[in-house]
């Protein structure tokens, strides 16, 4: 049994018993025979009334985390060519992978997310009606005139809140784009980011009920005072109404109407999310806190070391202006950079704005281009078309800010005999990664690679340059073009034939100055250095675990003890938080300031080159070979291999 084997097996085992944990967890038999045993062992005074959760429900997670981490370097330095056993293996799990259901508002399911989100709903009603079970079995009557089936609507009101905790426990999982617990599933953060949608409709609408039932309930009852009571000694009240009045901007903003016609409306909305989980957690205490902290710890990690990444100016070379609206922007990179076809990195322009970061496919090839790193923006919205307008605009130099790259751990598309894809518009961009890194791949002795059909529609004829990007902006060999088994259909579907010469746009490269403030775009923490990230969170999770136990036990528990007073239940859940930032930031900030340092002799390496500039290419170069003017043999190959079909009239 190899060693990936056994960290599979350990992973698998700690995940179904931290699963174990959620399904017992509403039950009769966890709350009347497990939790007295489980308390009277775990909430010492050193956690007090939360040490059953950190050790059932937090642990097992920052775990698997962890120990996600190692294994996943592992893997990275054993990473070779699939193997035959290893494609008959993907091959015939393929088809839990295939589309089931094709359905608005839920897009494209697989079988596989099907059968988890059955079993996910099934967790859900399991545990409210074993919750609603326990509870009608010991109703208790908050008012000596309550009727029996009030107190009942307030229990369903109140257990409908648990079961929204149970969404919140995987809800920050899907968007934490350097997770380690992602890729060991075979999922990115950019694939995943549905989960996160769907968790957060379904959570929302439980919390939702929640709210609404609470107050309908102090309304029938008459004690609407309660909305305003922070209690010294149970939850607050009013931090919840807070938390959902924040969460209904978040939830109605959210909507897909609004995310595609304003985006900056759902963007800053969005940002709203550190105060909702500040007054929600404040609102279910710090041992609730605990059910749900390894998404959130996890996030903030991740969070942090993305805003210490985004500090830095990236190194912007050059831009290729093409003729239909998108630009190519060129950037400098550290060698050590690796990142798989189909990776996506995010921009920030600060003369544009300080606070919105875009995705955009990355198109270039690690392996082909060592020190380079090129993504493409199409015009389409505002910050696009600002930034198109800078970037024409006689400017030597463009502040950027990046983060990333994100995306797929392997290249599984080489194993097949086959590519065929199919594009419409700018969605060539991940394809153009993916051939760029086949070309690459053809130049290794008996590597046998998969023969690419690209079927690529375009409205005009101009959308033509799209396929330049094919080819990079430094020299490359040319026999690497001629040994890619490609074929290429382009289909125009507003024009009926080609325009002339004379009408062809010409495709223009852009060379920005060198600034010593910039830097060439190095490794973060993630992907590329699995260690590191380990050890961030192996060493903030243990650190917060002792500056808790400090602090219960030195701090708070005297004054719960010894002084005849109670110390204010929300005060437990604001040491929680503050604790594990600051673990976070300082365990964060010194690997950090370890990597700037290698990343800073490294980048000293790096040569700025003075390139000059390449005369343009007319756009319409792939149109016909007979008026094409004498070009590279890349060129020529790349145009031998497309046929261009325009629209015609029935």
């Amino acid at each position: 049994m190899s060693n990936m084997t056994v960290f599979r097996i350990i992973f698998l085992v700690v995940f179904l018993g931290w699963l174990v944990i959620w399904i017992m967890l509403p039950t009769k038999l966890y709350r009347n025979t497990w939790t007295p045993k489980l308390e009277s062992k775990l909430n010492s005074t050193y956690f007090s009334g939360q040490g059953t959760n950190l050790l059932l429900l937090s642990f097992p997670m920052m775990f698997i985390a962890v120990f996600g981490c190692i294994y996943l370097h592992v893997q990275k330095q054993q990473r070779s060519s699939y193997s035959k056993s290893s494609a008959v293996t993907s091959n015939r799990l393929s088809f839990l992978r295939r589309p089931a259901l094709v359905m608005a508002p839920l897009g494209i399911v697989t079988a596989m997310e099907l059968a988890f989100g059955a079993m996910f709903i099934s967790l859900l009603i399991w545990s409210l009606g074993n919750y609603l079970y326990v509870s009608f079995g010991h109703l208790h009557m908050h008012k000596q005139v309550e009727k029996v089936w009030q107190a009942k609507f307030r229990s369903v009101s109140l257990r409908l809140g648990y079961v929204g905790n149970i969404c919140w426990a995987f809800l920050f999982f899907p968007v934490t784009r350097g997770s380690s617990i992602l890729p060991l599933v075979g999922l990115t953060s950019e694939s995943s980011i549905k989960y996160h949608i769907w968790l957060g409709h379904l959570s929302m609408i439980l919390f939702a009920a929640h709210t609404v039932g609470f107050v309908i309930y102090w309304a029938m009852t008459n004690q609407m005072a309660e909305m305003l009571e922070w209690s010294k000694t149970w939850v607050s009240n009013v931090a919840g109404e807070i938390a959902a009045v924040l969460a209904l901007a978040m939830w109605v903003t959210s909507s897909h109407r609004i995310r595609r016609k304003m985006f900056e409306v759902f963007f800053y909305t969005h940002q709203l999310y550190i105060l909702f989980i500040v007054f929600y957690v404040l609102h279910v205490g710090a041992a609730y806190f605990c059910m749900v902290l390894p998404g959130i710890f996890l996030f903030v990690v991740d969070r942090y070391l993305r805003f210490l990444q985004s500090q830095r100016r990236a190194r912007l070379d050059s831009a290729r202006l093409l003729p239909c609206g998108s630009v190519e922007l060129n950037f400098s990179k550290s060698p050590g950079l690796y990142y798989n076809p189909t990776s996506i990195l995010f921009l920030n322009v600060p003369s544009i704005s300080k606070l919105q970061w875009h995705p955009f496919t990355i198109t270039s090839s690690c392996n082909m281009e060592l020190d380079k790193l090129s993504v493409v923006v199409k015009r389409l919205g505002n910050w696009s078309q600002k930034l198109c307008q800078e970037i024409s605009s006689s400017m030597d130099r463009l502040e950027v800010s990046v983060e990333g790259p994100y995306g797929p751990t392997s290249s599984h598309f080489l194993r097949h005999e086959l590519l065929v894809l199919v594009s419409g518009g700018s969605g060539i961009t991940p394809f153009i990664s993916i051939i760029r890194e086949i070309m690459f791949e053809s130049t290794k002795p008996n590597n046998q690679l998969p023969r690419v059909l690209l079927v690529c529609v375009f409205k005009n004829s101009a959308d033509l340059a799209m396929l330049d990007l094919l080819l990079p902006v430094n020299d490359t060999p040319a026999d690497i073009y001629q040994a890619v088994q490609l074929q290429i259909e382009a289909y125009i579907t507003r024009e009926e034939e080609q325009p002339t010469a004379a009408n062809q746009k010409l495709l223009q490269t852009i060379w920005f100055k060198p600034n010593q403030l910039d830097s060439p775009i190095s490794a973060g923490l993630g992907q590329n250095n699995w260690l590191w990230l380990g050890a961030i969170i192996a060493s903030s999770f243990i650190m917060f675990l002792l500056v808790l136990a400090i602090v219960t036990r030195y701090y708070i528990y005297p004054i719960d003890h010894n002084t005849g007073e109670i110390y204010h239940f929300s005060y437990f859940a604001i040491w929680d938080m503050f604790l594990v930032c600051a673990c976070i930031f300082l365990a964060s900030s010194a690997v950090f300031l370890v990597r700037k340092k290698e990343n800073a002799i490294e980048g000293k390496q790096i040569q700025n080159l003075e390139v000059p500039t390449p005369a343009a290419s007319p756009a319409g170069s792939w149109l016909r070979n007979s008026d094409r003017e004498l070009e590279s043999l890349p060129h020529q190959s790349l145009a031998q291999a497309t046929k261009v079909h325009f629209w015609c009239k029935a």
